[in-house]
């Protein structure tokens, strides 16, 4: 069902808005919404257009939190906002000299890292790096070659130039490495280089050892640099830690603080014999609005006012569930499609019995029922997942139709129906299944019902029009009634009514239903009653009267595929038992019979759940319901974030 809402109208001086939200918004649920939207007299009114103050300080403490380990544990103590900006103040000057050295170590080490990038892939090279530096007659050059340009390489050199490529490390993509040339023919040397693609890597020049002793050598200072940034770093966690409770519940107050000065930008201001006052606006529940009331009352600082006429204000009402635990979970599958409107009918109790009873027939079996009912129950319970409440909801029906079906894991008992053999003989149709017609007839029983509830939200609504005039209302229920009577007159040998009857109960609702644009606009006292030419009204309405027919006709069919895939479900198993060598009363292979249970649990168990999903939403819900609503939001729960 949908909570029933008033609309709150809280006023005070502008500097008790702090004092308003810690005592009233934080303890109770409310929706804000835009105070000079909502307000009549918006002309009187301003918003706040000061600048958050506490954005600095929320910044510096979302930093102090992230130092901070399992701040969950902390100890939550009051603190006023002053106090809490001085301690926040006070540990983040105790560390951020720390923090300075920890930030110069950090680029030493990365430094550091660089260089032995550099270096490492030259630590082959038997070579001093101060040699290479002072040679008098020989330029060189330290760099990589592509792999696929290093294998044909020699080719692009001249044979007769005194040049020296020392390979020093070959990896996949690059082979490294340093070319030496006589000075007078380095540029010509270099030249060939980089026609195959030879890209210079420069080496630092304070390193002058052999590279392998400079790799060993730059590896130990990044250790005993490693060990100072750790130490450095235990140092802050000390500080931290020793203050956690305290840093926790200041940090913790200024997200507040934060988070109460933007409740202003909802609010209205204005100015009366020389004070300033604030105004919020917003819905709550009519049980939590008559308590805020009751508390407000002697309070001298605030001023309540809460309005039960929905319809008089600017914003529409937002949508807030309540629904039983057995109830609730299927409210997942409600928001995926989208919320109800505030005058809409809550489809949740629908959408429960008969998302459960249709996926209990599409899957009945009683263990396999038993495996989703435990198991669904205790995740639900566990981890408090909806989507597992759903499952062990459809589980309990699947049980209960298995029991019917005479069907424990595929080992048959004694039934009252048996999907497979079950049959029955109708006029015109000859032998049918009984599954399937008893599917048919569901079908029908629950689009008379989706009708029926249209025209109950139409009520609700206060749309007449909506109510008598459309494939979906008075006129469609008249319609589709009078088809499914026809049918079971004729199945079962009744004399079907008389000319005038049938005139009544097919035309009347027909032209009704053709003309429903005009007809509801006329009901609406709406003018015109026909927008575009009566040419294209008339075409128009001929095509969407064919199609709603069109539609009537596939909606009752699409609903055969529960029968279908209680006849498959018990088809399935049975071969199953068959491959188990369990037919005709033999032993069966219990491997064989558990892997197969197991994988017809997986395949049809999820295709079935998207089956009657689609079902309710293409089926039912397509009818009569709009999922226009928006979600009510309380102030408290970002509060409490």
């Amino acid at each position: 069902m949908i909570e029933k809402m008033s609309f709150v109208t809280l006023a005070g001086p502008k500097t008790e808005i702090d004092y308003l939200v810690d005592h009233y918004l934080s303890k109770h649920d409310i929706h804000l919404e835009n105070a000079l939207s909502e307000l009549s007299s918006a002309e009187q009114f301003t918003t706040f257009t000061e600048e958050n103050p506490f954005k600095a300080m929320l910044t510096k403490s979302r930093e102090l939190m992230l130092l901070v380990k399992n701040p969950e544990k902390a100890t939550i103590s009051k603190i006023n906002v002053n106090k809490a900006q001085k301690f926040i103040d006070k540990i983040d000057e105790q560390i951020d000299d720390i923090r300075t050295e920890v930030a110069n170590l950090e680029k030493q080490m990365d430094a550091l890292n660089q260089d032995y990038a550099v270096l490492a892939p030259f630590k082959t090279l038997n070579y001093s790096l101060k040699g290479i530096y002072d040679m008098e007659f020989f330029k060189y050059r330290f760099g990589k070659i592509p792999r696929s340009e290093f294998d044909k390489f020699e080719s692009y050199l001249d044979p007769d130039m005194d040049e020296i490529f020392l390979t020093c490390l070959v990896e996949s993509e690059y082979v490294y490495g340093v070319f030496f040339a006589p000075i007078d023919k380095f540029n010509e040397v270099a030249k060939d280089f980089r026609n195959i693609h030879f890209d210079e890597i420069p080496i630092p020049k304070q390193y002058k050892g052999f590279p392998n002793d400079e790799c060993l050598s730059i590896a130990k200072n990044k250790a005993e640099l490693d060990e100072k940034i750790k130490s450095k770093n235990a140092e802050i966690s000390t500080v931290v830690e020793t203050n956690r409770d305290k840093l926790v519940s200041a940090c913790r107050r200024i997200e507040i603080a934060f988070s109460n000065f933007d409740v202003r930008k909802l609010a209205a201001v204005t100015r009366d014999s020389g004070v300033t006052f604030q105004v919020l606006c917003g819905w709550m529940t009519t049980k939590e609005a008559k308590k805020l009331l009751k508390e407000t009352d002697d309070d001298p600082n605030v001023v309540c006012i809460v309005s039960d006429d929905v319809d008089d204000h600017k914003s529409i009402p937002p949508t807030k569930l309540k629904n039983n635990r057995f109830i609730r979970p299927f409210e997942l599958f409600v928001k995926m499609y989208g919320l109800p409107a505030y005058n809409e009918i809550d489809p949740t109790l629908f959408l429960t019995i008969t998302y459960a009873f249709i996926f209990g027939i599409m899957f009945g079996d009683l263990g396999q029922g038993l495996c989703l009912l435990i198991g669904g129950l205790i995740v639900y319970k566990t981890k408090k997942m909806d989507l597992a409440g759903i499952i062990c909801a459809a589980g309990f029906f699947s049980c209960i139709f298995g029991a019917l079906f005479g069907s424990f894991f595929g080992f048959e008992f004694e039934s009252f129906i048996s999907p497979l053999n079950s049959m029955i003989t109708l006029p015109f149709l000859g032998s049918i299944n009984i599954v399937l017609v008893a599917a048919f007839l569901f079908g029908s029983f629950v689009i008379v019902s989706t009708m029926i509830i249209n025209i109950a939200n139409a009520i609700k609504q206060k749309n007449l029009g909506k109510a008598l005039f459309g494939p979906n209302a008075v006129t469609g229920l008249v319609f589709y009634v009078s088809i499914i009577a026809v049918i079971i007159l004729y199945m079962t040998g009744k004399p079907l009514p008389g000319t005038i009857l049938a005139v009544i109960m097919f035309g009347v609702p027909l032209i009704l239903i053709f003309l429903e644009e005009p007809l509801k606009n006329l009901v609406s006292k709406k003018q015109p009653l026909i927008e575009d030419s009566k040419g294209i009204f008339a075409a128009t309405a001929f095509f969407e009267l064919f199609d709603y027919l069109i539609t009537y006709l596939s909606n009752a069919l699409s609903f055969l595929r529960i029968g279908v895939f209680a006849i498959s479900h018990a088809a399935m198993m049975q071969v199953v038992m068959t491959l188990a060598g369990a037919e005709n009363g033999g032993s069966a292979n219990i491997v064989v019979v558990i892997i197969g249970n197991i994988i017809v649990m997986a395949m049809e168990g999820l295709v079935v759940g998207i089956q009657v999903l689609r079902l309710e939403y293409y089926e039912m819900f397509g009818r009569f319901y709009e999922g226009s609503g928006r979600e009510f939001v309380p102030y408290r729960k970002k509060y409490k974030k």
